[in-house]
């Protein structure tokens, strides 16, 4: 996919959702921490079912710390991976309280020093609340990576530096929601609905351009050289 091709398909992208955002359910920044804490191998929906409740109870490093590991991992017992995550949760809150004054840190080494939480945790932290230029990849991302030709790669840090190379720089902040998103509803894993897809005549996935839709792709497409 050359430097042409990967602006078009992410103006179309900003065209079709101008203001992207997570699907998991938050009101702080803490909310969201724990919310991605939770999201591991798990879907948006079912953190949302647990930390709605939750977050009516406990919202905060302290009250969460104040509830333990055992009402806390009953809380979120319907999550997968509950009773880690329950653990994790309870260490990060500790932490958070002794060294950083209850507040989210702001920095990728700071986050990634916190139970629980990685590389991916802390860039769709440091994006989606700190508006940070950065790019979490999880599976969604890496599929469309991978099938467009964006930004093949054969792990995710490999496909994370490559887009991080490949995107333009305007559309750098919210690439992450766009793609997490094409991926979850349009360039699904097992049938992609390549006639419902935007950017279907971007795409090396070439066995499915035949199901592209003209009218739909008209309907996006910018002018691309005078932007």
């Amino acid at each position: 996919m050359n430097r042409h091709t990967r602006k078009e398909m992410f103006a179309r992208l900003a065209r079709q959702r101008p203001n992207p955002t997570t699907e998991l359910h938050y009101n702080s920044a803490f909310e969201l921490l724990i919310a991605v804490i939770l999201s591991a191998q798990a879907t948006d929906e079912s953190v949302n079912k647990a930390t709605g409740p939750l977050f009516r109870q406990a919202n905060t490093p302290k009250t969460i710390l104040a509830m333990g590991e055992e009402k806390l991992a009953d809380a979120i017992k319907t999550i997968g991976l509950y009773r880690n995550k329950a653990r994790n949760v309870i260490a990060t809150c500790k932490k958070l309280i002794e060294e950083h004054d209850s507040q989210v840190p702001q920095t990728r080494a700071e986050l990634e020093d916190l139970p629980g939480v990685g590389r991916k945790t802390a860039n769709v932290v440091l994006n989606t609340i700190f508006r940070q230029p950065v790019m979490a990849v999880d599976t969604h991302i890496f599929r469309v990576s991978n099938r467009t030709g964006l930004a093949p790669g054969k792990t995710v840090r490999a496909v994370e530096d490559k887009l991080m190379k490949n995107i333009p720089a305007r559309f750098k902040l919210n690439a992450h929601h766009w793609l997490i998103l094409h991926g979850r509803y349009v360039c699904k894993a097992r049938k992609p609905t390549c006639d419902a897809c935007i950017i279907c005549d971007l795409c090396d996935f070439r066995e499915k351009t035949a199901e592209c839709s003209p009218e739909l792709i008209a309907q996006y497409a910018t002018e691309n050289e005078k932007t």
